[in-house]
């Protein structure tokens, strides 16, 4: 046993560059960052996908087959990684703050697209918001838009 372990750990460490997972791009880092927030109270619902689905295709200008990909590719790295700061890393390099602040409005549509929010939504909203560096009175800022333009308070 210590040997196939050992074994493992040799073919890991010797091949790094081989791996097949491919780093992320932009948009499926900014999709699974989203999904991340829909996942948050355990509990997806047909409303946030079709939020989902509206903000993908507005904010990166794609078409429905395009989408649908992006979608289903964001939810299975949601699934699959250990944790988001690949997600929250390339977001970071790429986006200027105003557009990190955007997701995080972004986030804010999904969260109130099912009836309202929870606390585990704005918990995860939170701290993606805070490792994307975006300022917590743009935090509630953002909130506040949303909350308003979905006619809640």
């Amino acid at each position: 046993m210590l040997a196939s372990i050992t074994r493992f750990f040799q073919e890991a460490l010797a091949e790094p560059e081989s791996s097949s997972d491919p780093a992320p791009t932009l948009e499926l880092a900014a999709a699974a960052l989203l999904c991340e927030v829909m996942r948050a109270d355990y509990h997806t619902d047909q409303a946030q996908l079709d939020a989902l689905r509206q903000l993908l295709q507005h904010h990166f200008h794609l078409q429905d087959a395009a989408v649908e990909e992006l979608m289903e590719m964001a939810r299975e790295e949601v699934e699959t990684s250990v944790d988001h700061y690949q997600f929250v890393s390339l977001v970071k390099q790429h986006y200027s703050y105003a557009q990190r602040r955007e997701l995080v409005r972004m986030m804010w549509v999904l969260a109130y697209a099912d009836a309202g929010h929870n606390a585990l939504e704005e918990h995860r909203i939170r701290g993606l918001a805070d490792l994307l560096h975006v300022s917590h009175s743009d935090f509630i800022r953002t909130k506040l838009q949303v909350q308003n333009a979905a006619g809640r308070s």
